[in-house]
């Protein structure tokens, strides 16, 4: 490579991206961070990983965090999966944001999850930001000395191929079953997959929220959020870097989407409702009610801490998972012969992803007899419940975690 040629590209990654400034979502470029250059718990397992598009990663990196300890026998690992744009903080401060762990109400000592019994795990999914191998990572099919980015050239990845990566990082910690895997949402599809593809490596599994396959809605509100980033002027092929920018308006309305589909309309109107919030003349059509304020507060968050190729990655993945489609659409024959202990929660005002796509997963494995738990917890908030403070939804979690436990004859 020409000197030249090679300086600009490492002027190139170093560059502050700038993101436009219009139509409300407004990013001081200092803010947003360099997801390349955050430190991060990892481990890097220099044999790669083999995706289920038939590519190969030749080096895979799993930026993880732990909480709590883990026992002699190695019997106490829960394993935690994090949403669709979540990632491994969940009990602590958020390295880019400042603010407190996702789950911070959950986990902890004394919590549902008592990092004083349980050795709770939990990774940045594989095509995340937050230190894992995704799109922000080095390309590794070059061997070029300062390769760039993989951007929109990132290899497909599914929900099984997350799980694989995350099984590597359990082997790794030298446990051999973990007591339980946990997971909300995209955490769920997770949950699940780890069920189905590691049966004896599971005891016990609770997906929350969650289904077995994304319904065509799922799918349609997913490609909404991905237009809105191909639409944007910055968005310059998915290699924004290129132009020290980035595709902040398509990324905040993408996630304004999104952000509507786990909230309830009773949580909306209690919230909101139709107040009005700054100017209130028809002639303004800035900011005129209140939720329009916090879903662009919400845009504005969020591309200050995610990054627009992980996102399409992850919503991809999300959206060819399809637990039942190997088993000419079968679902309880996927769950069929499985040792695990299941606890099914949903939230019943929840309507991206409703109770009768968690009932329909209880059902089938019921069908073939394994051993499951249904709850579903009465709310008004939401698919976002399972993160807020819901104290019925806690003690069916720590419920079923200290009945599990016994059973299991983990030491309290």
């Amino acid at each position: 490579m020409r000197p030249s040629l090679q300086r600009r590209r490492a002027e190139i990654r170093s560059a502050p991206l700038q993101p436009a400034r219009r139509g409300g979502i407004c990013c001081d470029p200092m803010d947003l961070p360099n997801f390349a250059t955050i430190a991060h718990s990892h481990v890097s397992f220099e044999d790669g990983l083999t995706l289920d598009c038939g590519a190969r990663l030749r080096r895979l990196e799993v930026a993880y965090r732990t909480y709590g300890a883990l026992n002699s026998e190695r019997s106490n690992a829960i394993l935690i999966c994090h949403a669709l744009t979540g990632d491994q903080y969940v009990a602590e401060r958020h390295p880019v944001t400042g603010k407190d762990g996702w789950w911070q109400a959950v986990v902890g000592p004394g919590l549902p999850i008592d990092t004083g019994r349980f050795f709770v795990i939990c990774a940045n999914v594989l095509g995340g930001c937050m230190g894992s191998t995704g799109p922000c990572s080095p390309r590794d099919d070059t061997e070029a000395p300062n390769p760039p980015p993989w951007g929109t050239d990132f290899p497909p990845v599914t929900i099984r191929d997350m799980v694989r990566a995350q099984k590597r990082l359990i082997e790794h910690l030298g446990i051999a079953r973990l007591f339980a895997v946990i997971g909300g949402s995209m955490g769920g599809m997770q949950a699940l997959e780890w069920a189905v593809t590691y049966p004896g490596a599971v005891f016990a599994a609770v997906p929350i929220a969650c289904a077995a396959k994304h319904s065509a809605q799922n799918i349609a509100f997913n490609e909404v959020g991905r237009q809105a980033l191909y639409g944007d002027p910055d968005w310059n092929g998915g290699r924004y870097w290129e132009s020290g920018r980035v595709p902040a308006r398509g990324l905040a309305v993408a996630r304004m989407v999104a952000h509507i589909t786990y909230l309830s309309e009773q949580a909306l109107t209690r919230k909101f409702g139709r107040r009005m919030s700054g100017a209130q003349a028809l002639s303004d059509f800035q900011d005129i009610f209140e939720v329009e304020s916090y879903l662009r507060h919400q845009g504005d968050s969020f591309v200050r801490r995610f990054d627009a190729n992980s996102y399409l990655t992850i919503t991809r993945a999300a959206d060819w998972f399809d637990l039942a489609a190997e088993h000419d659409g079968d679902l309880a024959a996927a769950f069929r012969g499985s040792p695990t202990r299941f606890c099914i929660v949903s939230f019943n005002s929840d309507w991206l992803y409703p109770t009768a796509e968690n009932r329909a997963i209880a059902r089938a494995l019921n069908q073939v007899a394994a051993n499951v738990s249904f709850v579903e917890i009465a709310t008004d908030r939401g698919h976002d419940a399972f993160l807020l403070d819901e104290p019925d939804f806690h003690r069916a979690l720590s419920g079923f975690l200290a009945g599990c436990a016994e059973h299991a004859g983990l030491p309290e």
